[in-house]
């Protein structure tokens, strides 16, 4: 177990979504962080007190989480004197980079000479099947995205807080390396070789009760010439009964690829339907969840009436909003 609570490590990341990560910690387990560590350049701050390595270490930090997800997956060379003076203050390391802690020799060293452990929840701890297709028992929800970092895994935790809150049966399925840090425990699918991505998803999400549902985990975009794979394997494997529609309605380019325009809703519905109903025949889009972080509350408001005006689908910001429209819509739908 990643022993808590934790450092959130920003390192010099150029945006706050870069920091999605540390972010994500911050917002669904804010009672396991002590405070944040910034480099100079960073630009991302969760509002959060800036602590160094010492005086995070006399508040008791037990992990310095790497909560920066830079493209490609990499630590830093420029972040390894830090994670070093972590480690001699006491402190285990996590992250959920490709670029694995136990393949930088300063630190595989320092944590030897100091009895620390260093934890990278993208390596994979087990083999998993290939899969077979088959229909489960149980129910199951996912997040698909007209572009990454919409706020797809924001949806289902929120759907399975608020389905708890009201007697439901729901479990969060982590599927990346943040959801897997909030959680617990997960498969890091965009670690897993191809031919057992889909299969990894069955695995992580068995048969169960009739009335029980999984919410999940999103990833990637069908869209994102860079992560399509992962949301189709998460298509495939998952099985869903219900997908959600996630979309940021600032953005006017797909994040990292400036040649890619912003699929819309419309096509996102009708794409990841026909891709979803390949495995489950019965699938339905039953919702809407929008990102509205970027837009003042009469904006906000107007984007998600018109969503739900043009698709003719409940539509919220399940942070801002809550997410009560979206499980009305699980209920009457599925019973």
């Amino acid at each position: 177990m990643i022993t808590k609570p934790y450092l959130l490590f920003l390192g010099d990341a150029p945006d706050k979504l870069a920091a999605k990560v540390a972010q994500g910690i911050k917002d669904w387990r804010p009672g396991d962080v002590v405070g944040q560590f910034r480099m100079k350049g960073c630009n991302a701050d969760l509002g959060l007190q800036d602590l160094s390595v010492a005086e995070a270490a006399g508040k008791g930090a037990g992990t310095l989480v790497v909560g920066v997800a830079n493209r490609g997956g990499v630590i830093a060379d420029s972040w390894i004197d830090v994670l070093v003076e972590a480690i001699e203050a006491g402190m285990d390391l996590a992250s959920g980079l490709h670029n694995f802690l136990e393949n930088e020799p300063r630190l595989v060293e320092a944590a030897q000479r100091n009895g620390r452990k260093l934890h990278d929840v993208r390596r994979m701890n087990r083999n998993y099947p290939i899969a077979n297709g088959r229909p489960r028992k149980g129910r199951r929800c996912l997040a698909v995205g007209t572009d990454v970092s919409v706020g797809k895994m924001y949806v289902a935790l929120a759907m399975q807080r608020e389905m708890v809150r009201r007697g439901m049966k729901a479990t969060f399925r982590a599927t990346g390396q943040t959801g897997i840090l909030i959680e617990g425990n997960g498969v890091p699918l965009d670690a897993v070789i191809a031919d057992f991505m889909a299969g990894s998803i069955e695995w992580l999400s068995p048969d169960n009760e009739e009335d029980h549902w999984d919410l999940i985990e999103g990833q990637g975009s069908l869209f994102h010439a860079s992560y399509s794979g992962v949301t189709l394997a998460l298509i495939h494997g998952g099985q869903p009964d219900a997908l959600i529609l996630s979309h940021e309605p600032t953005r006017t380019r797909m994040r990292g690829l400036p040649d890619h325009r912003m699929p819309t809703l419309e096509k996102l519905r009708d794409v990841a339907l026909t891709m979803a109903r390949m495995v489950n025949p019965d699938c339905r889009v039953i919702g809407v969840s929008i990102n509205t972080s970027e837009l003042d509350d009469t904006a906000a408001r107007d984007c998600i009436e018109t969503a739900q005006e043009e698709l003719g689908l409940p539509a919220t910001d399940p942070v801002r909003f809550g997410p009560g429209p979206l499980v009305d819509s699980l209920a009457e739908n599925f019973g």
